[in-house]
């Protein structure tokens, strides 16, 4: 019998996405055969009905995830990039299996809604800076902040809703002609080629952001130290909020490179454990399939849930079916490692929706030799569907 297909991790328009919606992303499960999905929006559980609704019309699984961005300074100072490569300090965490209904006690849904309102300010800097550019260079348009917040998201603002509204705008004053668009953006850019053609949205639309709102970039605003709370802090917030707090692996990149903090598999095992975390993720297409099977089961050895996801939280659209780099289908051990995975998570939001304890408790313990009664609870349930 094949394993079960899951993709734990996918990010739906409440924050950005590749998907037009959240109907869009569970017709695409449907089609590849995923049977057990995970809505896994930044600072947001505001999709999670949705989500549930279209799950069940489907006969699909739904796993409620969220994913915070924190910032651990003393790994700022000494310079050690965690999960981000290019910002020392920076951690991404998710939360697993959250309550579903999503519920946050004071004074934690505040932390969640400041950090939340802080990233939308920055959006917003950047969108000021961004139509100072276009007056400087004369384009003859500029964009209208509360419009993109109105049309384009569900109320999360990222700096990626800029770079689509900006190829819009850029497409609409073309008449969607390549040689004028190509032209139009060699001056925005300050003289740098497009490499994209413009038939390429997505392509267009990253090369926007990473000229122009990335580190470096002519409209680019740093965050304020107040959008982001600590490792501990988001750990909390996931805790109150029935979740499993989950580090997020960025693990080997093109040239199989590590982060200084993942590096050394044994030690950051090690490390996170002494932090608290009992879950970890992959976003697989970043990966070496060799090199994803020897992290990913060292740490299911070593007693943490492992899953996988593929975030889709760009304007590229991929399969939901998951992958590893370069389109290598994932292994049959990992496929059972990442269905495992599912089935705690699916069990511990079953129990935290009901008021009991899951596999980790409010202060984020969990006794790692229960794992295996947390599976097998979760087959049954994902079975049911």
């Amino acid at each position: 019998m094949s394993v079960i297909k899951v993709n734990a991790h996918l990010h739906t328009p409440f924050s950005f996405s590749a998907f037009s919606d959240i109907d869009d992303a569970l017709d695409r499960a449907v089609a590849e055969n995923v049977k057990v999905v995970g809505i896994n929006d930044f600072y947001t559980a505001e999709g999670y009905a949705e989500w549930a609704e279209g799950c069940k019309k489907r006969n699909l699984y739904p796993l409620f995830n969220i994913e915070l961005i924190s910032l651990d300074k003393d790994f700022q100072q000494a310079r050690v990039r965690v999960n981000d490569p290019a910002n020392p300090g920076r951690t991404y965490i998710s939360g697993k299996g959250l309550s579903y209904p999503f519920r946050l006690a004071e004074p934690y849904a505040s932390q969640l809604a400041n950090v939340r309102n802080e990233a939308n300010k920055q959006v917003e800097a950047m969108c000021k800076k961004l139509n100072e550019l276009l007056a400087a260079k004369n384009i003859g348009f500029s964009l209208d902040f509360e419009w993109i917040k109105k049309n384009l998201t569900k109320g999360n603002i990222r700096e990626r809703h800029l770079a689509k509204a900006l190829r819009l705008k850029i497409y609409e004053k073309c008449n969607n002609d390549e040689a004028c668009i190509q032209k139009l953006l060699k001056d925005i850019f300050g003289g740098k080629e497009l490499k994209s053609s413009a038939e390429n949205v997505a392509g267009v639309e990253n090369e926007i952001r990473s000229n122009l709102l990335k580190a470096g970039g002519a409209a680019f605003v740093p965050e304020t130290e107040e959008a982001f709370l600590s490792v501990e802090a988001v750990c909390k917030i996931i805790l109150e909020a029935g979740g499993i707090p989950t580090y997020p692996f960025l693990a080997d990149d093109a040239n199989w490179n590590y982060t200084d903090f993942e590096g050394d598999l044994e030690g950051v095992a090690n490390e996170l454990t002494k932090r608290g975390f009992h879950s970890v993720e992959f976003i697989t297409t970043r990966n070496d399939v060799k090199l994803l099977e020897e992290y990913a089961s060292y740490l299911h050895k070593q007693g943490f849930v492992v899953t996988f996801g593929s975030e889709h939280n760009s304007p590229v659209m991929e399969p939901i079916e998951l992958f590893a780099r370069n389109k290598t289908p994932l292994s049959e051990k990992l496929l059972q490692i990442n269905y495992e995975g599912a089935c705690v998570i699916a069990a511990h939001q079953h129990l935290v929706a009901q008021g009991l304890t899951g596999y980790v408790n409010k202060e984020g313990n969990a006794d790692r030799a229960r794992r295996e009664e947390f599976v097998r609870l979760g087959d049954e349930l994902i079975s049911k569907t």
